[in-house]
């Protein structure tokens, strides 16, 4: 077979796209950040394999969601054109980029050490049972929520591999119920876009069960409460100044696309959130240094 470098750049870009890469490079932040305030020691290698762990895990998790989601997206109109569904990815290929995923995810987890490894098949079943959740309850949002808050709780058990109990004690809580709240706090807005598709077919979340009013309590609620811990979070740590104008930046676009979504305009807020990702951990990094 002669090599294409025109096919080759298309397949690697709808694979990029499929597993959503730009929002991988918005997660990396914080699980530095975690782990920078852990006080740990991190060298190169370390970075590395921390970066190259969420990647794997996220590409994973992100593969098995569309593939277990498949059957409902291909009757949501929301989720259509995505690309598994559209055909525009394979079976075969959503198969072996999770493959991938859990592999890299893996390797990485074994070059950081005792604990990493030893908790990286319990991380793979907090992820991939994830798409199963609205099919259970009506709160799969706090699943997801509790899927990201393994990204900084990760990050910081990777500083201290060898000793969980030193590794838990050094872990940055605030910021991992905050990063928690957060997640579930923005899923529970999107999730809006849905009410009446998951009504109609009994899957749960905050809105289909208990209604759009409840919805945006909640995610008033939970964002808010992100928010202030961020701020909390920071200030507990006695860092700097400037760090803390970013951080409470961050804070309040989070509070603000809580605001957003509340009054209709679900996609601006979510999108927002990205900012968040940005704002909290770089302030996190201009405080420490």
């Amino acid at each position: 077979m002669l090599f294409d470098p025109e096919v080759v750049g298309t397949t690697t870009i709808r694979i990029l796209r499929f597993i959503r890469v730009e929002h991988t490079i918005f997660t990396l932040p914080m699980a530095y950040a975690a782990a920078l305030l852990t006080g740990g020691v991190i060298d190169f290698w370390k970075a590395v394999f921390i970066g190259l762990a969420v990647f794997g895990l996220r590409t994973a998790g992100m593969a098995w969601n569309n593939i277990a989601d498949y059957p409902i997206d291909k009757l949501n109109p929301r989720t259509q054109r995505r690309m598994l569904v559209s055909g525009k990815i394979s079976f075969r290929e959503a198969y072996g980029v999770f493959l991938f995923g859990v592999a890299i995810f893996i390797l990485s987890a074994m070059a950081l050490g005792k604990w990493p490894l030893t908790l990286s098949l319990p991380y793979l079943a907090v992820v991939m049972t994830y798409p199963y959740a609205k099919r259970v309850h009506c709160i799969p949002h706090l699943h997801l929520g509790l899927v990201y808050a393994l990204v900084p709780l990760g990050a910081a058990i990777a500083t201290y591999p060898d000793d969980i109990q030193i590794a838990l004690a050094k872990t940055p809580w605030i910021l991992v119920v905050a990063s928690a709240l957060w997640v579930a706090g923005f899923d529970v807005m999107y999730s809006k876009g849905d009410y009446e598709f998951d009504k109609r077919q009994r899957l749960g979340s905050i809105p289909a069960c208990f209604g759009l009013k409840a919805a945006d309590i909640v995610t008033a609620l939970l964002m808010s409460a992100s928010a202030t811990l961020y701020i909390v979070n920071y200030i507990s740590y006695g860092l700097n100044i400037w760090g803390l104008v970013l951080t409470s930046i961050g804070a309040f676009l989070e509070i603000y696309s809580a605001v957003l979504g509340i009054r209709g305009d679900v996609a601006r807020g979510f999108n927002l959130n990205l900012a968040v990702g940005i704002f909290i951990p770089f302030g996190i990094f201009v405080g420490y240094y």
